[in-house]
C-alpha cells in the first residue's frame, strides 16, 4: 500500500511539475526562408523543450492570410504586408502586426538545359523576354550572345513559375517591374500574377523539383533550393553593368545600399554597387504586437530575441545571409513592444 502510494505521489509530482507542461506555437508562410525556419524552431525547442514551434511552409499569401484571420501565432512572408493589409489585420485582430526581417537571401534562375552544365550568364532583357513567352528557344541570340563558348540545343524553352501566392514571385516579378517597361505594364508586381507562358507549381519545392526533371526548363527559386536540390542556377546582369551569381557576399552587398525604414518595409531588388546580387531580399515573419495568450506573446518575444542574436549564427550554413548589424539593432528595439 504504502509503495503504491509513493508511486502516485510520484506521478502526481511529474504532472505537476512546469517542466512538462508544453506550449506549442503555430505559423505559416513564405517557404523562401523555410529551410532556416526549420533549423530554427529545432534548436529553440533543443533549447526549450517545453516549447514547439509548429510552421506550415505554404507560401507566402497564405501567411498573409492566416495571420490576418488570426488563425495562426505568427505568419512569414517574403513581401512585407501592404498599407491595406496592415490595416485590414489590425481591424480584425485589435493590434498591430509588426513585419519583423529574419534573414536575407536570393532568387536565383535555375534551368535544366540539356547538354549544359555550366554557368549560364543572362541579361535583365533575357530574363523579361523569357518569362514574357517573347524568347522561347534557348538559342536565341539574346541568351546565346551573352554566353560566348556555350552551345545551346535548338530546344523549346519551359517556363516553371509558382501556383500559390508566393512572396518568391513578389520578389522575381518586382526585379522584372524594375528592369523592364513591357513586364512592368503587362504583368506587372505581386504574390499573384497572370503569367503570360509557363506551368505552375506550388512552392520552391515544387519548382525545384519540376525544373529538376523537366529538360529545357527554367524557373525561379530561392537559392538554397537550387543548392539542396542540385540544380544549376545562373548569374545575373547587375544594375553596375556586372554580371554576378548570387552568393553570401552578394546578397549582403544588395543590402548595403539599402535603407530601411522603421517599420522594415522595404526592397531590395536590382540595388546598385558592382558586387551586388540584384535579386535579393529581406524574408520577414509577422507578429502580432498583443497576441491573444501573453504566454504565447512572451515566447514570441524571447524567440525574436534569440534569433536576431544567436540564430543568425546559423544563417550561412544554409546559404542565407545574416541581417546587417544595423538592422539588427533596430529589430532588437522592435521587438520590445511584442506581448
Amino acid at each position: 500500500m504504502i509503495r503504491k502510494l509513493t508511486l502516485f505521489f510520484l506521478f502526481a509530482l511529474v504532472a505537476a511539475s512546469p517542466f512538462t507542461a508544453q506550449t506549442s506555437l503555430n505559423g505559416a508562410g513564405a517557404t523562401f526562408p523555410n529551410p532556416i525556419y526549420s533549423k530554427w524552431f529545432s534548436e529553440y525547442h533543443k533549447l526549450h523543450p517545453d516549447i514547439e514551434i509548429n510552421y506550415q511552409s505554404i507560401g507566402s499569401g497564405g501567411g498573409i492570410r492566416q495571420v490576418t484571420e488570426g488563425t495562426v501565432d505568427f505568419g512569414a512572408s517574403d513581401m512585407p504586408m501592404t498599407d491595406a493589409q496592415l490595416s485590414e489585420a489590425q481591424s480584425k485582430l485589435n493590434t498591430k502586426i509588426l513585419n519583423i526581417p529574419t534573414v536575407l537571401g536570393a532568387v536565383v534562375p535555375a534551368y535544366n538545359i540539356p547538354g549544359v552544365s555550366g554557368e549560364v550568364k543572362f541579361t535583365p532583357e533575357a530574363l523579361a523576354g523569357i518569362f514574357l513567352g517573347k524568347i522561347t528557344k534557348w538559342n536565341d541570340k539574346a541568351i546565346a550572345g551573352a554566353n560566348p563558348g556555350i552551345s545551346f540545343p535548338d530546344r523549346d524553352i519551359v517556363v516553371i513559375h509558382r501556383s500559390d501566392g508566393s512572396g518568391t514571385t513578389f520578389i522575381w516579378t518586382d526585379y522584372l517591374s524594375k528592369v523592364s517597361s513591357d513586364w512592368s505594364k503587362e504583368v506587372g508586381s505581386n504574390t499573384s500574377v497572370k503569367w503570360p507562358v509557363g506551368l505552375g507549381q506550388k512552392g520552391n519545392e515544387g519548382v525545384a523539383g519540376s525544373v529538376r526533371q523537366q529538360q529545357g526548363s527554367i524557373g525561379y527559386i530561392e537559392l538554397i533550393y537550387a543548392i539542396q536540390n542540385n540544380i544549376p542556377y545562373g548569374s545575373i546582369r547587375n544594375s553596375a553593368g556586372t554580371f554576378i551569381k548570387a552568393s553570401l557576399e552578394s546578397v549582403t552587398a544588395a543590402a548595403a545600399s539599402a535603407k530601411v525604414p522603421d517599420d522594415f518595409r522595404v526592397s531590395i531588388t536590382n540595388a546598385p554597387g558592382k558586387n551586388a546580387y540584384p535579386i535579393s531580399s529581406f524574408t520577414w515573419l509577422l507578429i502580432p504586437q498583443k497576441s491573444k495568450d501573453p504566454n504565447k506573446g512572451k515566447i514570441l518575444h524571447d524567440f525574436l530575441a534569440w534569433m536576431v542574436t544567436d540564430g543568425q549564427e546559423m544563417t550561412n550554413a544554409l546559404s542565407y545571409a545574416p541581417l546587417p548589424d544595423s538592422v539588427a539593432k533596430k529589430v532588437k528595439v522592435a521587438i520590445k513592444v511584442v506581448q
